[in-house]
């Protein structure tokens, strides 16, 4: 079994991930957010950010970071890590992990996290807890990462004790962000990655942005109306997404929905799609199965349209209507085009 000296790692480390345009994701805030409540239960440990990013000026990067909680910021920096590349990252984070020894490492579970953080626990010999929805610290001082298991029916409570770093992925959206402080400010340590072209297995030739019907991303939207088996078809979902259009939301889906091949993935919402927390989340035709509830019942105000009065999603909803999907939601959208016609706005 591979032995570390635990005493020897200090400090709660956060990948800052940034997206397409260069901008620090969601997840990446929400984990600066709560590594300030483990580090409050850790007597202050210092609270870094690693980025990787190509050769040029990070400051704004780094002043962002620092509003978020981060007391230290780790740039690295190399043009070959302009774009995401699973090998050089993996590479990259490990090193560093190796040389600096943090105890904890908090990584978003979005597509980029989930393909380098196994990597980065494989070659370090220590634990991933993976598609944490909480964190927190134990009586021992460890961290103990909180997933669901057993479909969502219970709450694991995962330690890692006798190696570190204490490694885990988080979903987007399961943590509340705080409100930035501009007024807070961070160490910044830069540091010349030395990497081989020839370890650059893939190249990327061009780039397109995932694009959507009604322009918004469930990850990114503040309204989703997600429809399940109640829509019956795939042209049902038409409703819905006129919806989405006069609103300014975005269209999800149940795992039923998406099985049945009437939607894309990348709309799923649930414990095997996406998690959310809009302000306000329509779950039309969805029965509230436990591993949909998973993945939404973060949100703010949950509005439920079902057939069936006895189905589970009334249980979590703030507002239920029993009523046929089809007839429902075009109503809403008749109301809602009325009310933008005589105000200019919604309200």
């Amino acid at each position: 079994m591979h032995k570390v000296n635990v005493e020897e790692y200090k400090g709660i480390w956060v990948y800052a991930e940034l997206d397409s345009n260069r901008n620090i994701v969601g997840v990446t805030k929400e984990l600066l957010g709560t590594a300030q409540k483990l580090s409050a239960d850790l007597n202050g440990e210092q609270i870094c950010a690693v980025l990787l990013t190509g050769e040029g000026d990070t400051g704004e990067l780094c002043k962002e970071l620092a509003a978020n909680g981060a007391h230290k910021v780790y740039v690295v920096q190399n043009d070959l890590l302009k774009e995401y590349s699973t090998e050089l990252y993996s590479k990259v984070i490990y090193d560093l992990v190796m040389d600096k020894k943090p105890s904890i490492l908090l990584i978003g579970a979005t597509t980029e996290g989930r393909d380098f953080a196994p990597r980065i626990s494989f070659r370090a010999y220590t634990g991933l807890t993976a598609d944490c929805t909480e964190l927190a610290i134990n009586e021992e001082g460890l961290l103990s990462a909180i997933r669901p298991t057993f479909g969502g029916t219970l709450m694991a409570n995962i330690l890692c004790k006798k190696t570190r770093p204490q490694m885990c992925t988080v979903r987007p959206k399961v943590l509340k962000r705080p409100e930035p402080d501009y007024s807070r400010t961070a160490e910044v340590e830069t540091i010349k990655a030395e990497l081989n072209p020839a370890d650059l297995k893939t190249k990327i030739l061009d780039f397109k942005p995932y694009q959507v019907d009604t322009g918004v991303r469930i990850d990114e939207a503040e309204v989703i109306i997600a429809g399940g088996r109640g829509l019956k078809c795939a042209d049902n979902f038409a409703v819905l997404e006129e919806l989405a259009r006069e609103i300014g939301g975005a269209v999800g889906a149940s795992r039923a929905a998406v099985d049945a091949g009437w939607r894309p993935h990348s709309e799923q919402v649930g414990q095997t799609g996406k998690t959310v927390g809009p302000k306000l989340y329509f779950a039309c035709g969805i029965s509230g199965a436990i591993q949909h509830l998973a993945g939404m019942t973060s949100s703010d105000v949950i509005v439920a349209i079902n057939k069936d009065p006895d189905a589970p999603i009334f249980q979590v909803a703030d507002y239920g209507i029993i009523g046929d999907v089809c007839e429902v939601v075009p109503a809403l959208t008749e109301e809602l085009k009325k009310l933008k016609a005589s105000t200019g706005a919604v309200s």
